[in-house]
């Protein structure tokens, strides 16, 4: 009969029917030691906004709150923020959660070119999906240029999982453990669609080979947790 019993534990456990208990977790905002060790850093600590700024200005939050372990923006105060260290080829990975309708995204390579991060940095978008916008504009596409192969989004409230990789010039866009937009910067695809978008208005768009990373204050709430990311040779 034990041996039945273990038989039978054994075999659960092939399956992945138990996960590991919560407790066995990292907690949020923290690196675990293989991340630590793989080069991994956190762009946020879930305490502060050390290491973020307005954008062109040297404001730190600009209007953005970090409430128990979560960061952001306060609706008709905030714009948005940056980071103060500038990035050329990473990995980086963030939860974000966004409210009924709401509109946001993450920019990067972001330069102190123009009015608004937006005019310098391609943008990851977020977004709840039922805003009805076309696919160019969904939750994990290359805003207005490229459409995610599929929605990964969670119900509207849930925490997602995104991540961008920009690895000397080829981008790819991840949501919720899948590569949904792939691009390249350098490549004449990328160009010709840049020039057919409002995008072509801004000559600085995409030139930047390094720049900040950007969070958006779109005039929804919008939060953000597990910023963190890992430089790439």
């Amino acid at each position: 009969m034990k041996a039945l019993v273990l038989g039978f534990a054994l075999a659960v456990l092939a399956t992945g029917a138990f996960s590991a208990p919560a407790s066995a977790q990292a907690a949020p905002n923290t690196l675990t030691a293989a991340e630590k060790a793989s080069g991994w850093k956190l762009l946020f600590d879930g305490k502060d906004l050390a290491g973020w700024k307005g954008f062109k200005t040297d404001a730190p939050d600009a209007g953005w709150t970090v409430k128990d372990g979560v960061l952001g923006p306060t609706k008709g105060v905030s714009k948005d923020i940056i980071t103060k260290q500038n990035f050329e080829n990473f990995e980086l990975a963030f939860d974000w959660k966004i409210s009924p309708l709401g509109n946001s995204g993450v920019m990067y390579h972001v330069i102190p070119v123009g009015e608004e991060t937006y005019e310098s940095g391609p943008e990851y978008q977020i977004l709840d999906n039922a805003h009805g916008e076309q696919p160019l504009e969904q939750a994990g596409a290359a805003y207005y240029l490229f459409a995610p192969s599929k929605d990964m989004t969670k119900p509207v409230g849930e925490w997602n999982h995104g991540k961008i990789v920009v690895d000397h010039g080829k981008v790819q866009h991840w949501l919720n453990g899948v590569k949904v937009v792939e691009y390249d910067l350098n490549s004449d695809a990328f160009k010709a669609r840049v020039a057919a978008t409002k995008f072509k208005r801004w000559p600085q768009f995409a030139t930047g080979k390094s720049g900040a990373i950007a969070l958006q204050m779109h005039g929804n709430p919008v939060w953000f947790q597990n910023i963190k990311i890992k430089v790439l040779k």
